[in-house]
């Protein structure tokens, strides 16, 4: 009754379509995602630490790395994949296809997550820095054993955040050629007048969200100490 209803309403939707365009999102989300939450906790760990009153304090080095983070945070991603082109053919040796998205991906995502994880590490007691230099804790020790974990929950919000906006982020990649929902949504629905198609790719991108951040907010509050 249910497969029938769900015919009817969506005649023009095929299953193996949907679900390699669910697979292509998964995959651009997860590659970039990985590469954000690496790129993005050692670019935020340097803007905090080299910010002024901080550890390695160093206005010069802070202003250029605070500039060039926010000037990639302000060019909107559309944009963005576009003057990457260049860049993205010299390293992935194509400008189509879902490879092709993650550099622009990346760029995109990771200076926003920076920023999160800059504010996350504001937010530990300056206290517990202290203390663990007085013990004779380098750098290194003040990062892993007290910053990271000390953040650890609104590190894993902040990335939950930039995982939905890398959603987001694949949708308009797929229009313009990087496949996935977005590309199925735009070129094979809304193009062919098939509003079906773009209805059940836009289901499937709120379905991915919704775990997202499901996931997210149950492994924050795991961590959260409090």
């Amino acid at each position: 009754m249910l497969a029938e209803w769900i015919s009817a309403a969506l005649p023009n939707v095929r299953l193996a379509p949907l679900l390699k365009a669910t697979q292509d999102t998964l995959y651009m989300t997860a590659m970039a995602g990985a590469a954000v939450f690496v790129l993005g906790l050692l670019l935020g760990t340097a803007l905090y630490l080299t910010s002024p009153g901080r550890l390695l304090a160093n206005r010069p080095l802070y202003w250029t790395l605070s500039t060039l983070t926010n000037v990639f945070r302000a060019i909107p991603f559309i944009i963005l994949l576009v003057l990457l082109i260049p860049f993205t053919r010299a390293v992935v040796g194509t400008i189509l296809g879902v490879n092709a998205a993650l550099p622009a991906l990346i760029f995109g995502a990771a200076p926003f997550y920076a920023r999160l994880v800059e504010l996350a590490f504001r937010e530990v007691d300056r206290g517990v820095i202290e203390a663990t230099r007085a013990m004779g804790g380098g750098i290194g020790t003040v990062v892993l054993r007290v910053l990271i974990p000390e953040a650890a929950p609104a590190l894993v919000s902040g990335l939950t955040v930039t995982l939905i906006a890398l959603v987001g982020y694949t949708a308009m990649a797929g229009a313009i050629g990087a496949g996935g929902l977005g590309h199925l949504a735009y070129l094979e629905g809304f193009q062919r007048s098939r509003r079906d198609v773009t209805l059940a790719a836009t289901l499937a991108v709120l379905l991915i969200v919704f775990v997202i951040q499901f996931l997210g907010d149950r492994l924050a509050r795991r961590l959260d100490k409090r």
